[in-house]
């Protein structure tokens, strides 16, 4: 990841219902959730979540995926993971492998 991707990410999750909306995915892992369950568990009207998930999205930390009528959304653990990866890359004066078991404990293997 570059700076440029990770200032986009970084950006996306800057406002306070996008953050919510990516924590709660984090908590569902790879089941995801619709965008109208993620609307009504956080209480915010369906078109502005739909704003939110789209920037999620676009900043590569969530996926969509159409199931019949609905729309799921996922965590894109691939992308968290870069992002914390690059946040942490020069970590422990140039030793990442000391920084990497907390990047295994918050993103387990489990978590593709």
């Amino acid at each position: 990841m570059d700076t440029k991707a990770a200032t986009k990410a970084l950006g996306a999750l800057s406002q306070e219902s996008r953050l919510e909306a990516f924590r709660l995915l984090v908590k569902y892992g790879n089941d995801g959730l619709p965008a109208g369950e993620i609307a009504r568990q956080l209480g915010i009207p369906h078109n502005t979540m739909s704003s939110h998930l789209s920037i999620l999205v676009n900043a590569g930390l969530v996926t969509s995926m159409r199931d019949g009528r609905s729309v799921i959304y996922r965590v894109e653990f691939g992308g968290t993971r870069d992002l914390l990866s690059f946040l942490m890359e020069d970590c422990c004066q140039g030793r990442p492998e000391i920084c990497a078991p907390v990047l295994d404990t918050v993103l387990p293997a489990c978590c593709p």
